[in-house]
């Protein structure tokens, strides 16, 4: 199944993604649902990220060619996470799928996007084991942490280097049925193939990253945990347009603007 958030109208809805139409309902995917028999083209409604999350977590270096090329980029030795590194995103910067990405006039010429699976959280967790953390996902989406690499070296909190407005594309839609062994994550930037890789191949996995947070914090439905990505990205630059594919899942396009 797949959950999309939509306006039309004005009116903002959950809806189930039934081929190129989406099927509205009362509710939403997390606290009950019941079909309305509404049914819109998917061209006529306005897509909205597909949750709005009561905690935007981020995994830490979670790839190993990523680790690397950070470790290049700062001057650091290569020194792979010992533990699973968690942080927070801010709501502002998440956009939808065909949104567009907007650069402030002052980035440098080294904005980067970061492929990233999105676990969405169905149920809450509190002290889960890692065997028991998928029964807690209600599915996946898919993520660009846009990172500003000359303001992340600067601010020790990386406030704006990964929290600018509009710096957080998700979408198109949550996917519930989408499986982690079977993921592979494509990029590419103006339709030409960057890099692909295996989804599920992290330093340290989704049940884990779900465990270790829950042994701290109750996670809660709508809550969002970004992955992570792997390798690095070429620099974007104005009219640059970004996909990200994750198999199984769907795919998440941005057009990128600088503001003059």
């Amino acid at each position: 199944m797949r959950w999309m958030r939509f306006e039309i109208d004005g009116n903002i809805s959950y809806g189930i993604v039934d081929g190129d139409a989406v099927k509205a309902v009362d509710g939403n995917p997390f606290e009950g649902y019941q079909e309305t028999g509404k049914r819109h083209a998917i061209s006529d409604v306005k897509l909205l990220i597909p949750v709005v999350p009561k905690t935007f977590y981020a995994a830490g270096l979670n790839y190993v060619a990523h680790v690397e090329e950070q470790a290049r980029l700062h001057g650091r030795e290569i020194n792979l996470p010992k533990k699973a590194d968690v942080g927070y995103r801010a709501n502002n910067a998440l956009i939808a799928h065909g949104e567009t990405i907007i650069l402030p006039k002052d980035v440098t010429e080294k904005v980067e996007y970061e492929a990233e699976l999105v676990v969405v959280i169905g149920k809450k967790a509190k002290n889960i084991t890692e065997a028991e953390a998928l029964d807690y996902v209600l599915g996946y989406t898919i993520g660009n942490d846009l990172s500003e690499r000359s303001w992340q070296k600067e601010d020790r909190t990386l406030w704006r280097a990964k929290n600018t407005d509009t710096f957080s594309p998700m979408g198109p839609w949550i996917d519930t049925d989408a499986k982690l062994k079977d993921m592979e994550t494509i990029v590419s930037v103006n339709g030409e193939e960057k890099i692909r890789f295996e989804t599920n191949k992290m330093l340290y996995s989704v049940e884990h990253y779900m465990s270790t947070i829950s042994r701290y914090i109750e996670i809660q439905p709508g809550d969002v945990l970004w992955m992570g990505t792997e390798g690095d990205s070429p620099n974007l630059k104005h009219g640059d347009v970004v996909e990200i594919e994750i198999t199984g899942i769907g795919t998440l396009s941005n057009p990128i603007v600088k503001k003059n």
